[in-house]
């Protein structure tokens, strides 16, 4: 069993099993059920069950973050990995909603468009969906965000199911599909890359925020993910090679029409596509076929659907939350309470995050040149140097999920399952088991921010929470610029 003692990986996996059981209580107890408000620990403690809502939530997401962590240097072994997250998953597929109340949001938008309304021309309480009760209160009345393949797999999930509970169980299938999906492309792009697919599997798919947020919460973002890893994967396998750049762009252009986030992968998509020597030339006929096979599909499900592009005015409503999770939003947060103790009144909730857009494509211009350069590099490599031949893919790799990262940081909000979109692909693309450490703490950590019934921890830590966000971002300003100046100052290597 490698470097993992058997007692130790014994441990891991029947204590993350406990773990799973004691979410799936607490769910059961004070999950986000249909019939709740989703209240938070105020209607918890009204209705007497707080502690053991909580006490169950708190030590399941302990054991389950815990024997995550304590393996983050790899499993014993990628079969030993599977069954353990599947063993994990297994609880998790009983429990009801868990850590939000989206899946509702879905189930509404759904029928919305089944019943022959337009989901982005208003919110779903205006469109009469029968079970808009359980929808968070706060998207109620905003049009869907969501691209219009995700409206026509929503529509079929109400169609099909019927009733609301039949509804949620379907879109929870598309949510396990979706990981599946995940979980079968996570080898090959690991090997590709060079990484092992031992630690791999068990960062990608061990993680909490998979199985309580992308499978028990039913998140839409599984369905992409599974369609983006899944296009990486062809282009890994097959690069340069015209139908295989034609189907991985359908893919690609697939996962943007759930999910305008996925745009930001495509950059990065394009250095795969490329077959043989990184020239101007190549990329451009390469990566203008992938492009043409994403768009193209994006323009299909557009005019199939008869939306259009009118979900591009839904993504303005999703800052509609302020909270302190998203760092541009905690730095505007402290902003407003400088601003207040000076008596005065200016929007810096809105320029901090105008700013972190700019810096954000700043960013992603940055990361995809530093890809495009090591590539570029690469193809002065000796070819009888065979280690280096996970060289180029973990580039790529590695660029669009630090591009995610970066997208995730930037956002005007942040919720727990929206980490799961750089870990994944950080997961196949990182290969000393220390550099993991940075991606892989905060996951665990952020995995104790929301509670069962998807209140959220933040929103009772408002002012406390954007102070201390503050100062990591200026802290990270700093150890990032004074790093930077130390490579500048480093007199370059011999040779």
């Amino acid at each position: 069993m490698d470097d993992v003692r058997p007692g130790r990986a014994r441990l891991v996996r029947w204590g993350g099993l406990a773990g799973a059981l004691l979410l799936t209580v607490a769910g059961w107890l004070g999950g986000a059920l249909p019939g709740t408000a989703g209240g938070g620990p105020a209607e918890l403690w009204r209705t007497g069950r707080a502690p053991v809502v909580l006490g169950c939530w708190l030590a399941g997401m302990a054991l389950l973050a815990g024997g995550w962590w304590a393996l983050r240097a790899g499993a014993p072994s990628t079969r030993w990995a599977y069954l353990t997250a599947g063993l994990w998953l297994l609880p998790l597929l009983a429990a009801p909603p868990l850590g939000s109340r989206d899946v509702y949001s879905y189930a509404c938008q759904g029928w919305v468009y089944a019943a022959g309304h337009d989901p982005y021309a208003g919110g779903v309480a205006a469109a009469g969906c029968p079970w808009v009760d359980a929808v968070a209160p706060i998207w109620r009345d905003t049009p869907t965000p969501y691209g219009p393949f995700f409206v026509l797999l929503a529509a079929l999930a109400a169609t099909v199911g019927g009733g609301l509970v039949g509804t949620l169980a379907v879109l929870r299938l598309y949510a396990v599909l979706g990981v599946l999906l995940a979980a079968l492309c996570v080898p090959g792009l690991a090997r590709a890359a060079g990484v092992p697919t031992r630690r791999a599997a068990w960062l990608a798919l061990a993680c909490p925020l998979v199985g309580v947020h992308l499978v028990a919460g039913a998140h839409n973002d599984a369905v992409v993910l599974g369609l983006l890893l899944l296009g990486l994967l062809v282009l890994v396998r097959l690069p340069g090679r015209p139908r295989a750049l034609l189907v991985a762009g359908a893919l690609l252009g697939l996962a943007l029409a759930v999910k305008a986030t996925a745009l930001v992968v495509l950059p990065f998509a394009g250095l795969l596509a490329v077959r043989g020597r990184y020239t101007v030339r190549a990329l451009a006929r390469d990566a203008g076929l992938l492009a043409a096979g994403g768009f193209g599909v994006l323009a299909v499900t557009s005019l199939l659907s008869g939306l259009g592009l009118g979900w591009l005015g839904g993504l303005a409503h999703s800052g509609d939350s302020r909270q302190w999770t998203s760092p541009p939003t905690a730095v505007g947060l402290v902003g407003d309470y400088l601003g207040e103790a000076a008596g005065a009144r200016w929007p810096a909730v809105p320029v901090a995050r105008v700013v972190a857009l700019v810096l954000l494509a700043v960013a992603l211009a940055g990361l995809w040149w530093w890809a495009w350069s090591a590539l570029r590099r690469l193809d002065d490599v000796p070819g009888r140097v065979r280690r280096l031949a996970a060289a180029r893919p973990r580039v790529a790799l590695l660029g669009a999920g630090l591009a995610l990262a970066a997208t995730v940081l930037a956002a005007p909000v942040f919720h727990p399952w929206y980490a799961t979109w750089p870990l994944l692909v950080l997961a196949v693309a990182t290969v000393p088991p220390a550099r993991a450490r940075w991606f892989v703490l905060p996951c665990a950590a952020v995995s104790f921010l929301t509670l069962p019934d998807g209140s959220s921890l933040a929103a009772y830590t408002k002012a406390p929470g954007a102070v201390g966000m503050t100062l990591l971002v200026l802290a990270a300003v700093v150890l990032g610029s004074r790093a930077a100046l130390g490579r500048r100052r480093r007199p370059p290597a011999p040779g």
